[in-house]
C-alpha cells in the first residue's frame, strides 16, 4: 500500500450529469494523472449502481470489457483506464456495485449488528458505502471516486447522498467534489446549447452537493464565453470550470486539463502543496499517438461482440500503446468471428491486406469455429497471430487439426468430442453457472529457456491476470511438436499450459492469460510489443 506523504487523505468525488457515457471516468483517471505528477499518492475507485455484486456476470455486449485485477475481482472497464492513466495495479476494494453493498447491509442485519434497529437506505446503506470509501483511501495522499451513472438515477441517489455525507465527516476543505456534464450542439441554430448543462448542476445541488469543478463536455471546441455563462447559472468559479472538446487521443485530457490549470485549482482546494507537474512522458506519449505521419499497421481483430467494441478496450489500448512505441500506427479491422464459420467464405480474401490478427477472449458456442478457422489460415499462411485467453484455445484445435486429429474441439462447444484438447479445469468441474469462480486473477508463469515468449519478456517468470474456466488438456502436450506448436509458458507445477507459439512461423503466440490487462500507455506490454515489430515485418 502506499505510504500518505501529506498526512491526512484527501477525496475527490467525480459525477457526471446530463447522459451517460459523458466521459466521468476519463476525467477521473485524467485528474489522478496529474495529482500523481506532482508527487502525491493516489487511489482510485468506481462505485456503480448496478444491483450486481460485480461485472463478472454483465453481458459485454451491453457494458463492455470485463476487466480484472491483480488479486482477481472482475470490474467495470474504466478501472482499466485508471491503471493505464495512473500506472499502478489496482485491487478489488476500488470496485463496488450496490448489490456488493445491499447484501453486506442483509447479511449484517441477520447477523443482529443492527440491535433491532430498523433498516434503511440512511443511515445504514450510505454508512457502508463510506466505509467502503474510506477504507479503500486509507494510506493515500488522495482518494477518487467516481460515481457511476447519472445524477438523478433512482438507483444512484444512495452514493450521492453517502458522498454528500462523507464531505461532511471529513469536512470540506478535505474534499472536492467535481461534476462532469455535456454540452450539446443544435444544428438547427447553430448553437452550443449549455441549458442541460445548468439543470445538471441544478439537480446535484438539489441533493446537496456544490460542485467545485465543472467538466464541460463536447463534441468541438466550445467558445470561451461559455464559461463564463456555466459560471453565473452553476456557481461554479470561471478558473474552475474546464472545456473539454473531444481529443485525437484520450491520452491528450490530462494534459488539456493541466493546461487550464484544474490540477492547480485543486490543490489549492484540498490545500496540498502546489508542486509543478511533472507530464513530459505523457507530452511524449501524446506525440507519438498523434503522429498522423507514421506507417500505419492493419490489425484484424476476429471478435464476436462488434456491437460493442468496448469489449474489447483493453486489447486496443494495448495495440495502440504498443504501435506508439514502436513509431507506429494502427489500424483496426473489425472482423465477425461468426462469419467464418461459414466454410464458403473466402478467409484469405478477408483477411488481404492485414498485417496481423488479434484473437481476444470470449465465452459461448457463438463465433467460435470461426475463430479456429482464424487461428488455421494463420498457421497455414505465416500471418502474425496473437491469440488471447480463448485466443489460445482455439490456436490449440487448430493446431490439432491441422495434423489430422479430426474432431478435436473444447468440451465448451461439443462435450462429446472424441479429442477435448481443451477441457474444464479440475477445480472448475461443476461451477460452469456461477459468477465469480473463474480462474481469476494474478498467477505465475515460467518461460521455457529458447522460446520466443522467453525472449520477449526477458525474464524466466512471470505473474500475469487471468479469466477463464477452460485449459489445455494436459493429456494431448506430448504431441503438440507433431502439431507445429509449443508449450512455451507453464504453470510453476506444471499443470497448467499458459502459452503457446508456433515452431516454424515468424509470430504465432497465444497465452491463456490476459496479458492486455497489464499493458500501458507509455510501457506497453512484451507481448504486444513482439506482435507489432512482427507485424512490421509482414509483407
Amino acid at each position: 500500500m502506499a505510504k500518505a506523504k501529506t498526512g491526512l487523505t484527501k477525496y475527490v468525488f467525480v459525477t457526471g450529469g446530463v447522459l451517460s457515457g459523458v466521459g466521468k471516468g476519463i476525467t477521473a483517471a485524467s485528474i489522478g494523472n496529474i495529482l500523481k505528477a506532482r508527487g502525491l499518492s493516489v487511489n482510485i475507485q468506481k462505485c456503480d449502481p448496478y444491483l450486481n455484486t460485480d461485472a463478472g456476470t454483465l453481458n459485454p455486449a451491453e457494458h463492455g470489457e470485463c476487466f480484472v485485477t491483480a488479486d482477481g475481482a472482475e470490474t467495470d472497464l474504466d478501472l482499466g483506464h485508471y491503471e493505464r492513466f495512473l500506472n499502478i495495479e489496482l485491487t478489488r476494494q476500488s470496485s463496488l456495485m450496490s448489490g456488493r453493498i445491499m447484501r453486506q447491509v442483509i447479511d449484517d442485519e441477520r447477523a443482529g449488528k443492527y440491535l433491532g434497529k430498523t433498516v434503511q437506505i440512511i443511515p445504514h446503506v450510505t454508512s457502508a458505502i463510506q466505509e467502503h470509501i474510506q477504507n479503500a483511501a486509507k494510506g493515500f495522499d488522495v482518494h477518487i471516486i467516481e460515481v457511476g451513472g447519472t445524477v438523478g438515477d433512482y438507483e444512484g441517489l444512495s452514493f450521492i447522498e453517502a458522498i454528500r455525507e462523507l464531505g461532511m465527516r471529513v469536512g470540506r476543505e478535505n474534499c472536492a467534489y467535481v461534476h462532469v456534464v455535456y454540452l450539446p450542439y443544435l444544428g438547427a441554430s447553430g448553437e452550443l446549447k449549455t441549458k442541460p448543462a445548468q439543470n445538471a448542476v441544478r439537480e446535484l445541488r438539489g441533493l446537496g452537493i456544490v460542485p467545485d469543478v465543472l467538466v464541460a463536455r463536447s463534441e468541438a471546441q466550445a467558445p470561451d464565453e461559455v464559461i463564463s455563462k456555466l459560471s453565473l447559472f452553476s456557481g461554479v468559479d470561471k478558473r474552475a470550470i474546464v472545456l473539454l472538446p473531444n481529443a485525437n487521443t484520450i491520452y491528450q485530457v490530462p494534459l488539456t486539463l493541466e493546461k487550464q490549470n484544474i490540477g492547480k485549482v485543486l490543490v489549492e482546494r484540498l490545500n496540498l502543496p502546489n508542486k509543478k507537474a511533472n507530464v513530459a512522458s505523457w507530452h511524449k506519449l501524446v506525440e507519438r499517438a498523434s503522429n498522423d505521419s507514421a506507417p500505419v499497421l492493419h490489425i484484424g481483430i476476429v471478435a464476436k461482440y462488434l456491437n460493442n467494441q468496448d469489449t474489447y478496450m483493453s486489447v486496443v489500448e494495448a495495440l495502440k500503446s504498443a504501435a506508439w512505441a514502436a513509431g507506429k500506427q494502427v489500424r483496426i479491422k473489425w472482423i465477425d468471428a461468426e462469419k467464418f464459420e461459414n466454410t464458403k467464405v473466402n478467409i484469405a480474401k478477408e483477411l488481404s491486406g492485414l498485417h496481423g490478427i488479434v484473437v481476444p477472449g470470449g465465452f459461448g458456442k457463438r463465433g467460435l469455429e470461426g475463430k479456429i478457422r482464424a487461428a488455421t489460415f494463420s498457421l497455414d499462411s505465416k500471418l502474425p497471430y496473437l491469440g488471447l485467453c480463448l485466443g489460445m484455445q482455439v490456436g490449440v484445435i487448430a493446431a490439432a487439426r491441422r495434423a489430422g486429429l479430426k474432431g478435436a474441439n473444447t468440451i465448451e462447444l461439443n462435450p462429446n468430442t472424441p479429442h477435448p484438447v481443451i477441457h474444464t479445469m479440475n477445480d472448475q468441474k461443476g461451477k460452469e453457472g456461477t459468477g465469480g469462480t473463474m480462474r481469476l486473477g494474478n498467477y505465475p508463469c515460467e518461460l521455457v529457456e529458447g522460446s520466443l515468449a522467453r525472449k520477449l519478456y526477458t525474464a524466466k517468470t512471470v505473474n500475469e491476470r487471468h479469466r477463464h474456466r477452460y485449459e489445455a488438456n494436459n493429456k494431448y502436450v506430448g504431441q503438440y511438436a507433431n502439431w507445429g506448436i509449443s508449450a512455451s509458458g507453464v504453470s510453476p507445477d506444471g499443470t497448467l499450459v499458459e502459452i503457446i507459439e508456433g515452431t516454424n512461423h515468424p509470430f504465432f503466440i497465444a497465452s491463456q492469460f490476459h496479458p492486455e490487462f497489464k499493458s500501458r500507455p507509455t510501457h506497453p506490454h512484451p507481448l504486444f510489443a513482439g506482435f507489432i515489430d512482427a507485424c512490421a515485418q509482414t509483407k
